[in-house]
């Protein structure tokens, strides 16, 4: 039996702690950078296939906006933040009061995109603040690139040199909602894909080994 099979819901649930530590972290770098509140919660945690991964997105050639980052350290791997196309203009009406913006219709504005960027930074250096807190692992993101584009372009680029050994990801479900009566919480998701040698790395931190 893999690890990937012997995963408990305790696993999956101190996930999810350390998902909901790090967005309540995220939450009040954006709340300081915005001046105004916003929390931010994890509602699920799972490992999914490369199959299920393409489906949360809404299929390879769906438009999507995402944050990829490196992970370096003691368990490398690569990570990203991805927003359908309606999660995105929202989130980014919400930060820079632009009622026009709109992922499907480019040429972008500069300060939009920067943005975006910086929430994959923020939410990518607390999440994994959080996890290398919580598993005695150092782990720090690489500078965060946004891309603008088909979801099976986008991932496949993260997935290509460890999907020979391994095609599972970590899903970090995430909502950011910023208390304005006129604005639905944004829902994003957080693919994390360890290197195959860190992925029983993480786990047996957590109880998990490779059987």
């Amino acid at each position: 039996m893999s690890f990937i099979e012997s995963l408990t819901n305790y696993q999956l649930d101190a996930l999810k702690e350390v998902g909901n530590i790090g967005a309540g972290n995220a939450a009040t770098s954006l709340s300081m950078l915005l001046n105004h509140k916003v929390d931010m919660k994890v509602p699920a945690v799972r490992v999914v296939d490369y199959d299920e991964m393409m489906d949360l997105v809404g299929g390879a050639e769906t438009l999507i906006a995402s944050v990829f980052l490196r992970i370096e350290g003691d368990a490398p791997g690569n990570m990203f933040f991805v927003l359908k196309p309606e999660e995105a203009d929202t989130f980014v009406r919400q930060m820079v009061g632009s009622d026009t913006f709109k992922i499907s219709e480019p040429p972008h504005d500069e300060m939009a995109l920067s943005a975006l960027q910086e929430i994959g930074n923020i939410l990518a250096g607390s999440y994994l603040s959080a996890l290398s807190d919580f598993i005695h692992i150092s782990l720090q993101p690489s500078v965060p690139v946004l891309a603008i584009d088909m979801a099976g372009a986008i991932l496949a680029e993260g997935l290509l040199e460890i999907s020979q050994v391994s095609d599972y990801a970590i899903i970090i479900d995430t909502i950011i909602d910023d208390h304005d009566d006129d604005n639905e919480p944004v829902r994003g998701h957080f693919f994390l894909l360890p290197d195959p040698d860190s992925f029983p790395k993480i786990f047996n931190q957590l109880g998990v080994e490779d059987q």
